[in-house]
């Protein structure tokens, strides 16, 4: 790997979280009622005792800004504080921000590494098989099938799901990440609660998401099929199934690796519509809430950590993927255009 180019990288990632972060920071306080006015009148309804200089420090607690100080004196108190991992007091919840997120982010976790791993390798193998059988009823029913979810919202299948498995059969729960009753902890009861709340979010994200990857991957296949090397292989006598698991498959997956990671790096920000709709109390549940209630503390730390988890993935990505794929120099010279 190239120092020269992996520091050089490193720092334009520094600079892309730096800059989404400062934009956020200056357009949430751009917003009709913004944090200033928002905290100072819930304080002044709740705490009628209290001075104005009392209020401005409180709300100075909860924002890890002072609301009378100049707006780049604002950005210069939230940014010191943010480097250090305070990101103020959640106005919603009340407590830490850094702690509401890290309670809503096993949920998130759970459910969108679970879609994505399923979504990848039900994807790899149906793109594989349409690729096998190009031309076929399987690839020309799945190439359909895949260009029809793919135009499909995935929330609207979720609540399609809801509705129909949900409130029509009662065969699944409709809300929640496990039942009421259940204590929870490392428990089979639990563990069972938790998969059986999470089967319709998930299924309603799969059926959605496999088909990019199925597309995706029949393409590459079928290039790939139609190479030198791969002829070459056939001469040889080489086992099918090594030359489609150890050259075909592997080489057809190398351009969708970026696409992956990012995928990857995703998770951390979760699905806001989806964990709304099935009340699943994740980083993307909490974002919504912090944005109905205008928890604004809580809406940039939300943020900070999806744009930090978003730009680590692209930047892991790019500086492996030479290590990935041979053909490709370190320093992204000699990269090939897909």
């Amino acid at each position: 790997m190239n120092t020269r180019y992996l520091v050089k990288r490193a720092l334009y990632a520094l600079a892309t979280i730096y800059v989404a972060v400062s934009l956020t920071f200056f357009l949430i306080r751009l917003l009709p009622g913004g944090p200033k006015t928002y905290i100072k009148n819930k304080l002044m309804k709740s705490q009628t005792s209290m001075s104005v200089e009392e209020i401005n420090n409180l709300a100075a607690a909860y924002t890890n800004v002072y609301p009378d100080q100049p707006l780049h004196m604002q950005y210069l108190s939230y940014m010191t504080s943010a480097v250090q991992g305070d990101f103020g007091t959640s106005v919603w919840f009340g407590e830490p921000v850094s702690q509401v997120i890290w309670r809503a982010m096993p949920w998130t976790l759970f459910l969108s590494t679970t879609t994505l791993f399923l979504g990848l390798m039900i994807g790899i193998v149906v793109g594989g098989l349409m690729a096998y059988n190009e031309g076929g009823r399987f690839d020309i029913g799945m190439t359909t099938y895949t260009l029809i979810s793919g135009s499909i919202p995935y929330y609207m299948l979720a609540i399609l799901l809801i509705y129909v498995f949900g409130f029509i059969w009662g065969i699944f729960p409709t809300s929640g990440a496990y039942a009421s009753g259940v204590e929870p902890g490392f428990n089979l009861p639990f563990m069972m609660s938790v998969a059986y709340h999470a089967t319709l979010p998930i299924t309603s994200m799969v059926l959605v998401a496999f088909g990019g990857t199925a597309l995706g991957l029949r393409s590459n296949a079928i290039s790939e099929l139609g190479a030198d090397y791969i002829r070459a292989a056939r001469i040889r006598a080489l086992p099918q199934h090594r030359i489609a698991l150890r050259y075909v498959a592997r080489n057809a997956i190398l351009p969708m690796y970026t696409g992956i990671m990012m995928g990857i790096a995703s998770v951390f920000g979760g699905s806001i519509i989806l964990e709304q709709i099935f009340g699943y109390q994740g980083v993307g549940y909490i974002m919504f809430k912090a944005t109905m209630s205008r928890d604004y503390p809580l809406m940039m730390g939300s943020f900070i950590l999806v744009t930090v988890a978003t730009v680590v993935g692209i930047f892991i990505a790019d500086v492996t993927y030479g290590m990935v794929d041979p053909r490709i120099e370190a320093g992204g010279e000699g990269r090939e255009s897909y």
